[in-house]
């Protein structure tokens, strides 16, 4: 009876010790399972945030090599605009050192454009760089304006001298009606000389600061001092149709005596004439559409054939003696006339 009791304890204990050993591998591979769990999940939250970092890379890359490409663009562009203006301006300036430097920015462009790769994803800084390339850009397009600039001086320059060349040596002068008293012809004018006014440099436009580029020199004159007269472009060309109608009357070109008038010379106009002269800024003249004929009283004054044939037929040009100027107006000035187009 003891030993088949003892047969039953040992059995029973072999068999609790054996369900508590299958508990504990049953928790250990449930905590290793879950353990493998969080690793993955892990793994998976750094790839992500690996491809996120990746993506953002090939994103910056991909930015940096848009920018460079469209600066390496706009460096190629200014580079064959200044190859233009240097086939255009070749002989015709007057320094050509302009030129040269120029040439020398064009030679330094081709060479960057040509070392860039536009593809690139890498170099921020350095001589292949956005920056740089667009700085390059800037350069050569400040040269390129600085020798237009100075094609543009020399163009003046020509016309003033072709002007001055077939300018007549001595410009006519009326016979008075008879009977009347040679001084009578003398000019009318007797206050200081003034000139007519080339462009105003980096003008904004405004009344007496027209820059060269809303200006045009008529072609048949200069002024006492070398000097083209400067209208606006219109109003320059509409004069050249009338001063061919005029010499075809006449016989000689119409004469000139002021046409653009910049504000500085308003401003000592109106300093030495008083009222007389336009309040600066105001000026007719400073805006490239007025001209006055010399103040010769037989040669263009009332009544004579000059001015009534401008005044007939002044009109059909766009040309016009405003009513303020007429003999019995505000301000009676038989030498101005007025574009009106």
């Amino acid at each position: 009876m003891v030993a088949v009791t003892a047969a039953v304890l040992v059995v029973g204990g072999a068999g609790g010790a054996w369900a508590w050993t299958e508990r504990e591998d049953r928790v250990a591979a449930e905590q290793a399972a879950t353990q493998e769990r969080a690793a993955d999940a892990l793994d998976a939250q750094v790839r992500d945030v690996d491809a996120i970092q990746a993506q953002a890379a090939d994103a910056a890359a991909a930015h940096v090599a848009t920018v460079r490409s469209d600066a390496r663009a706009v460096l190629a562009a200014a580079a064959e605009d200044a190859r233009a203006t240097l086939a255009t301006t070749e002989g015709k300036v007057a320094d050509d050192a302009v030129r040269q430097t120029l040439a020398t920015l064009v030679a330094e462009a081709d060479a960057r454009v040509a070392a860039t790769d536009p593809a690139a994803a890498t170099g921020t800084t350095g001589p292949h760089s956005a920056t740089a390339l667009r700085a390059g850009a800037a350069a050569l397009a400040a040269a390129d304006a600085a020798a237009t600039a100075a094609h543009e001086t020399w163009l003046q320059a020509e016309a003033a001298a072709a002007a001055a060349a077939v300018r007549p040596a001595a410009k006519p002068t009326a016979r008075p009606a008879t009977g009347a008293a040679a001084p009578s012809c003398g000019t009318t004018y007797t206050g200081p000389p003034f000139y007519t006014s080339p462009a105003t440099a980096g003008g904004d436009g405004s009344n007496g600061k027209l820059p060269p580029e809303s200006l045009s020199a008529i072609s048949w004159d200069v002024d006492p001092r070398g000097t083209p007269y400067y209208l606006t472009t219109a109003a320059a060309g509409a004069l050249e149709r009338l001063n061919a109608a005029f010499r075809a009357q006449f016989g000689h070109n119409l004469d000139l005596d002021l046409t653009y008038r910049d504000y500085d010379t308003q401003v000592a106009m109106r300093a030495a004439l008083g009222s007389v002269a336009a309040k600066p800024g105001t000026s007719s003249h400073g805006t490239g559409l007025a001209l006055d004929v010399p103040e010769l009283p037989c040669e263009y004054g009332w009544d004579t054939p000059q001015r009534d044939w401008l005044v007939a037929n002044g009109p059909a040009y766009g040309w016009v003696s405003p009513s303020w100027a007429g003999r019995n107006g505000s301000n009676p000035e038989y030498w101005h006339f007025e574009y009106r187009g």
